[in-house]
């Protein structure tokens, strides 16, 4: 007997991943040795205490049931953090535990939207963006970010009805995949269009602790008016290196968190109990860590960049995240020059089309070998240029 998909799956496709997947395998299959750039999974280990507070908990057999909600621990060790980090005032009932951010942004376009509504993205952005929205059958407008306006966001150029019509609008500084830092001052101008307008904001704040060359890492919560108009995914994946655990947080305005709340009891019982001890670990230990990974995730860009300089590439800083985002050199499309490299050095980066049209031109490199490597790295592509 045939089976047939979902028709809501043919909006979804593996494309550009699913050729690289191949190639990589072919050229890991030949004993060429494959220098894997393309994906964002940090190389650093977890801190020690953050570890032993899992190793902890995962004796305690009553940590093995179902967990239902945030513990009362975790709620109140977020408001702690949320003050002494970023100056922001938040409360109990202003926030939910998500399992992981690509989860909780899947997921927030079924708990907000309705068919015909409109949602205002990034492009290029990060795929789950578009991807929750087309779940929820709503409308996607995308709005640029383009070198000229230093990857910033300007909603001048959408058309006023669109606006009056936008359910929200997602925004995500320091920004994956473009490595652009925005200032608060970006921030309170959407804050302002947001009440003009009638629209919410979903901001993602994964990397506000990789941020470069003395840029503040912030949270947009501690704007005036920001809950008022808005939430803010808080992830502990990559500034605590616990990708795999899938901790994260969606914090701000109630009305949202408790839609996104009544969606997710419906399929989820919450984060496990070692899980949530992680995040009361992390957001109450020394910060050392963080700080000193920060520093080399900077020496890392410094040295893939710089040494790209050198050998006559012209490419800028990032300005934050694990990502650097290069304009290809000329006679290449995106694709083209990905599998240039692969096929010549065997490292693999993610061609700019992955993140929308307007990736056309750069492609994405992930910052997961240390500086020495990243500096010899960018020696074998200075050789093929």
């Amino acid at each position: 007997m045939h089976y047939k998909a979902a028709d809501r799956l043919n909006k979804f496709q593996t494309g550009i991943f699913a050729a690289m997947d191949e190639k990589k395998a072919k050229l890991m299959a030949s004993g060429r040795e494959v220098i894997n750039l393309s994906i964002g999974t940090p190389d650093f280990e977890p801190p020690r205490h953050i570890v032993d507070a899992v190793a902890k908990a995962v004796e305690d057999p009553l940590n093995y049931r179902y967990s239902l909600t945030d513990t009362p621990e975790v709620l109140d060790t977020l408001v702690r953090y949320y003050k002494n980090r970023y100056g922001a005032d938040i409360s109990p009932d202003e926030i939910t535990g998500v399992h992981g951010t690509q989860e909780g942004m899947g997921h927030l376009g079924l708990a907000m939207l309705d068919p015909g509504d409109i949602v205002l993205l990034p492009d290029p952005g990060y795929p789950i963006y578009e991807a929750g929205t087309l779940l929820a059958d709503a409308d996607i407008y995308f709005y640029g970010l383009v070198k000229e306006n230093r990857f910033l966001p300007n909603l001048e150029e959408v058309p006023e009805d669109v606006l009056k019509r936008a359910k929200f609008i997602v925004l995500s500084y320091p920004s994956n995949p473009v490595g652009a830092a925005a200032p608060k001052e970006m921030y309170l101008h959407m804050i302002d269009l947001a009440k003009k307008y009638g629209f919410f904001i979903i901001n993602d704040n994964a990397y506000s602790d990789i941020i470069f060359d003395g840029r503040e890492g912030f949270s947009f919560l501690a704007l005036p008016g920001a809950k008022e108009v808005g939430v803010e995914f808080f992830s502990l994946s990559k500034s605590f290196n616990l990708t795999g655990l899938r901790l994260s947080y969606l914090i701000g305005n109630k009305d949202i968190i408790n839609a996104l709340k009544l969606l997710r009891s419906q399929y989820d019982f919450g984060i496990p109990y070692p899980a949530q001890k992680a995040a009361v670990a992390a957001l109450t230990g020394p910060m050392d860590e963080v700080r000193a990974q920060c520093r080399e995730y900077q020496r890392r860009r410094d040295a893939l960049c710089g040494g790209l300089r050198k050998a006559g590439w012209e490419v800028p800083d990032s300005d934050g995240t694990m990502f650097v985002w290069l304009p290809v050199p000329e006679g290449y499309s995106s694709v083209s020059f990905v599998e240039k490299l692969m096929e010549e050095t065997g490292i693999i980066g993610t061609p700019g089309t992955a993140f929308g049209p307007r990736g056309e031109g750069y492609i994405r490199f992930a910052l997961v070998r240390p500086a020495e490597e990243m500096a010899r790295i960018a020696e074998k592509i200075g050789e093929v240029l």
